[in-house]
């Protein structure tokens, strides 16, 4: 079997490209204790930091282990939740803010507005806390009440769509309220900022930790498709070999459906998509299929698409947290269920890499706690009683 190669000169490039872009890159350490850590623990991060923003990128890999990767196979997980508002939108806010600057588009003291499921608009409410723009989120309504708190805590005002109107209301709304009052509309889900700076950082990252190794599989899922389009396609040029697993929720399978998504001329979405469906997997797949992400299916990034089950991204989310320790959201429960598929299947041998997109505290009032109980059970009960002080007895 021909295994995947990586391009190091592409790889070299990139990382000169990207450098500027993304977060502090530690050097090598004589003291380092295994292979996957930079540093020595106690050497420091760094030089301090100007800013937040300069936080943002070189994620780790973190292994799986054999209580959920199957044998003889390697899946790692690249954790975005080590980004600093715990999730990989914030390379996506930092790159349309930048790129915004930098055109003039964005002027100094506007409004920005955007619609989002919650991680985008916290991302985008920590860079204009950051930089000084005052910040509008439309959100719709059935996404987590902690994701609203979040983004007011930032400094947002959070302007909340009824559910009714899926996602498509909620970007109808910031469209409405960008024109009416002349405010910088982020368009998460159509600019080429998203994408590129997946190009310029994901990619390179992942690939760069993988040098001395190779990457078989890589597994993503989409909620804008910039992870998906800028990573596959920097993955692709770098590693042809390697084969991009493309997940979506099996209640909502825009793409594998069949049927486009009507644009109106800003390559926003006309209507909702006739195959959507309700699922839980909160930042993937809205009622539509972003430009992004078609834009990146046109380039056929991917070579297999998975759909996930009913409740597979729920328990696999928990699975992670009890078996590796790792508190990932639904979406990176979904991703790794995906990659522990593609595992089985894979050759022996192969390496998968899986996107874990946020972090799982992001869900408390979701299905992904809905069996985690705030009062002791009786098994902890039994354990409090097992000594005579300090019990606190359930009321009556």
């Amino acid at each position: 079997m021909k295994f995947p190669t990586l391009n190091f000169a592409l790889l070299g490039a990139a990382a000169t490209m990207a450098g500027s872009a993304s977060a502090f890159i530690a050097p090598s350490s004589s003291k380092s204790t295994t292979a996957l850590l930079v540093k020595a623990r106690g050497e420091g991060y760094g030089p301090p930091l100007d800013n937040i923003s300069e936080t943002v990128g070189n994620t780790p890999m973190v292994k799986i282990s054999d209580r959920i990767c199957p044998a003889g196979r390697t899946i790692y997980a690249k954790c975005e939740f080590f980004n600093p508002l715990s999730s990989v939108k914030d390379r996506l806010a930092l790159s349309i803010i930048e790129t915004a600057e930098k055109d003039g588009s964005l002027k100094p003291g506007q409004t920005v507005i955007e619609a989002t499921s919650g991680n985008t608009g916290i991302a985008v409410a920590m860079m204009c806390a950051q930089r000084g723009y005052p910040c509008v989120i439309t959100m719709a309504e059935p996404f987590s009440v902690e994701r609203r708190k979040l983004m007011r805590m930032l400094g947002a005002k959070v302007i909340v769509t009824p559910k009714a109107g899926k996602g498509t209301g909620m970007v109808d709304k910031a469209k409405e309220l960008a024109e009416k009052h002349g405010w910088f509309l982020c368009h998460q889900f159509e600019t080429e900022a998203n994408w590129q700076f997946h190009y310029d950082t994901t990619g390179p990252e992942i690939c760069n930790d993988l040098k001395d190794s190779k990457l078989d599989y890589w597994v993503t899922g989409y909620g804008t498709g910039g992870t998906f389009h800028g990573a596959g396609k920097y993955i692709k040029e770098a590693s042809p070999d390697t084969k991009i697993i493309l997940a979506e929720p099996g209640a909502a399978n825009l793409i594998g459906s069949g049927i486009a998504t009507e644009r109106n001329d800003d390559g926003s979405p006309a209507s909702s998509h006739p195959a959507f469906a309700a699922h839980p997997i909160q930042g993937w797949t809205p009622d539509f299929i972003p430009l992004v992400l078609e834009k990146g299916l046109d380039q056929t990034l991917q070579d297999e698409m998975v759909e996930i089950p009913d409740g597979a991204a729920v328990a696999t989310s928990q699975s992670l947290a009890r078996n590796e320790g790792i508190l990932t959201g639904i979406s990176g429960g979904a991703t790794m269920w995906a990659a522990v598929e593609t595992a089985k299947k894979a050759p022996e041998g192969s390496v998968i890499v899986a996107m874990l997109p946020d972090t799982g505290e992001r869900y408390l009032s979701t299905p992904l706690f809905a069996s985690i109980e705030a009062d002791m059970n009786e098994e902890e009960l039994e354990i409090a009683r097992s000594t005579p002080n300090f019990i606190l007895e359930p009321a009556v």
